[in-house]
């Protein structure tokens, strides 16, 4: 629990509850219509009383758009990583318990996928499939599997080789009550790091599929369509592009910090 409380498991633990419950609560404070309502006369407006953050080329209030658009990013990043872990946990797990024939098979395939960078694949499957938000979850979601299933199977083959485990094996226990009373209790530690740490790597690739408009698609409001949005109005209004830039990255951030905690609570090879 020490570990927890270094100032880099406080920040990124207090920026990952402040997000979560900003992406929970704001559509329940704030109505649609704030940050829907255009003001032409306040268009591109700087910082001020009445727009702490400004507003865009829409006279729409920045500060608004980023607080709902907190629940389209993360939304997407969440779901696209929990797909990924409902297709490569059974993945991993089947391919490094078992080894032989399976563990070929189904790494070559996973290996297909890894010659392709996340992105690219993810920016492919969305083009096929065409821009929307559930497109973007499932591009999202397929491009980060095999990644996933890597690790998974890695921690899989190696709990596998551990004497309880064979000495589980030799008194006949069926393959299925091994994995999951031994296999999946054991690898979960590093599953949830990996996680933790793929949910923001999913929240820079969600905002760059909107920002080249293969993601989320207006009238949603997202962090990358807001980044978008702002690519022409960069010398005259920078706060446009500060506003969202600076949500991302500090969420991003804050992920990897409290990842980085998480991995080191979790780990038991760290004292």
């Amino acid at each position: 629990m020490r570990r927890f409380l270094t100032g880099k498991g406080i920040f990124g633990g207090c920026i990952l509850l402040l997000v979560i419950a900003t992406a929970l609560f704001a559509p329940l404070l704030i109505p649609e219509t704030w940050a829907t309502q255009m003001d032409m006369r306040a268009r591109l407006a700087g910082p001020s009383l009445a727009h702490p953050l400004g507003t865009d080329q829409l006279g729409r209030d920045l500060m608004y758009r980023m607080l709902l658009g907190a629940q389209t990013s993360i939304m997407i990043a969440g779901t696209a990583v929990l797909m990924s872990l409902v297709i490569g946990l059974p993945l991993g797990v089947i391919s490094g318990y078992f080894g032989g024939w399976i563990d070929n098979v189904l790494m070559r395939l996973v290996d297909t996928l890894l010659a392709f960078p996340a992105l690219l694949l993810a920016l492919t499957i969305s083009a096929v499939l065409g821009p929307n938000l559930t497109n973007t979850i499932i591009a999202i979601g397929i491009a980060f599997t095999p990644y996933l299933a890597r690790i998974i199977r890695g921690e899989a083959l190696r709990v596998a080789q551990m004497p309880y485990v064979e000495a589980a094996r030799s008194v006949g226990t069926p393959d299925g009550r091994m994995i999951l009373r031994h296999i999946l209790p054991n690898i979960m530690p590093p599953i949830i790091v990996q996680a933790t740490i793929s949910l923001a790597f999913a929240i820079l690739a969600e905002a760059g599929l909107s920002f080249l408009g293969l993601g989320t698609q207006p009238p949603d409001a997202s962090w990358g369509l807001m980044i978008q949005a702002s690519r022409d109005y960069l010398d005259i209004a920078p706060w446009t592009a500060l506003v969202p830039g600076a949500a991302v990255a500090i969420t991003v951030l804050g992920l990897n910090m409290f990842g980085d905690v998480l991995r080191d609570v979790l780990d038991p090879r760290i004292a």
